[in-house]
């Protein structure tokens, strides 16, 4: 039987992987889900900030991958509307899955490009309508819904929100009456099993970033944090530099830390490498403004790495599962408590808590419910 056809469109698509999230969240459908759905993804064909095509692929054609997914890898030439409108119409697609809010070429072009269609239209909001994110670039970002809106580029569309503050994101900033469906975005299908090498002693501490090195991760946030922290701690932070000037201040501060402080940034690491890297470290510390999902947290927790991140995740209640605390940023004084707390915990202390997060990780990554609801998204 012919499986049904969607498009989908995505600035970044594997085998890049320095966007994080929402290259992750793409990824991780398509795994789960390209046995039943016929996913053809137009991105383009260089990584986030990268400046050199993928090698090996074809750009400006449909490239058939492995599991069957087929991929237009577009070139900064190939990207235009007479091309997109090409795609858009050259199939009979049962959907169109349009990744984020703001990208010009993969959510708007397509949006008002499609206005007025039957085509089903599905934008998975990917955290860009959260309270932090829509801080930075506030009026721009205003005007743009604005303009989109008044275009009737939102009309009969279906919006993806993973978490119910999205939800109610969507409602505020596009419309009370949108359509919005909550389907949670979806783990890796295999992360592994928790690692039983962690070893714990008290006045020691490795803590793990990976996330870009961004206003909206909070990097800066979690290097001052440290400036307060007593004994030997290592935070090492992967991920791609977005903002030169930002990693500046991050630096800045880096050599204000006391000393048997260090901050070291490794570079980025490929997403298939992220599982292994989680067993040398005691917890990954993420205290970034918001996220719609946190792959890299759900990643660490069925690792049996426990997280210390903010109150502005769907990961909440951590410390009543023992798997690690979600604290508000308005009181930086309870995170430097906790990495203390941390900083003199011994074996003893720390194996709940490494089990207590391989749980919550396990339990979450083993539910078939959220695959069975993002097919219904898909294809209802």
């Amino acid at each position: 039987m012919k499986k049904p056809g969607i498009l989908v469109l995505i600035d970044w698509y594997a085998p890049g992987f320095k966007a994080g999230g929402p290259v992750r969240s793409m990824v991780n459908m398509i795994d789960h889900l390209c046995d039943q759905v016929a996913f053809h993804v137009v991105t383009t064909d260089t990584d986030y900030t990268g400046t050199s095509p993928y090698p090996g692929i074809t750009s400006d054609a449909w490239t058939t991958l492995p599991d069957g997914t087929r991929v237009w890898y577009a070139s900064r030439k190939g990207i235009s509307r007479a091309v997109w409108r090409t795609l858009l119409n050259g199939h009979s697609w049962d959907a169109v899955y349009i990744n984020g809010m703001w990208s010009p070429w993969f959510s708007a072009m397509p949006l008002w490009l499609l206005r007025g269609s039957s085509v089903k239209r599905i934008v998975a909001v990917r955290g860009m309508l959260a309270r932090g994110m829509m801080k930075h670039g506030s009026l721009k970002k205003r005007l743009f819904l604005a303009a989109m809106k008044l275009a009737g580029c939102y009309k009969n569309v279906v919006f993806q929100a993973t978490n119910t503050e999205e939800m109610e994101d969507v409602k505020r900033w596009i419309s009370a009456d949108a359509v919005v469906h909550l389907v949670p975005n979806l783990g890796r299908k295999a992360v592994g099993g928790a690692s039983s090498s962690r070893v714990k002693r008290p006045g020691e501490l490795q803590l793990v970033s990976v996330a870009r090195i961004a206003v909206e991760k909070n990097t800066l946030f979690a290097i001052e944090c440290l400036a307060h922290v007593r004994g030997r701690v290592s935070f090492d932070l992967y991920g791609p530099i977005y903002d030169e000037a930002y990693w500046a201040k991050c630096r800045e501060a880096i050599a204000r830390l006391p000393e048997g402080i260090n901050v070291t940034h490794k570079g980025t690491i490929a997403a298939e490498d992220v599982p292994a890297l989680f067993a040398k470290y005691h917890a990954l510390f993420m205290p970034s403004l918001g996220e719609n999902f946190g792959h890299s947290m759900v990643e660490a927790l069925a690792t049996g790495l426990p997280l210390l991140i903010s109150d502005r995740t769907p990961w909440r209640g951590l410390a009543a599962l023992n798997a690690g605390w979600d604290l508000s940023l308005e009181d930086p004084g309870g995170f430097r408590d906790v990495l203390n707390d941390l900083v003199m915990c011994d074996q003893a202390g720390f194996d709940p808590l490494s089990k207590g997060a391989f749980a919550l990780g396990e339990r979450y990554l083993n539910d078939p419910a959220p695959v069975r609801a993002t097919l219904e998204l898909l294809l209802r």
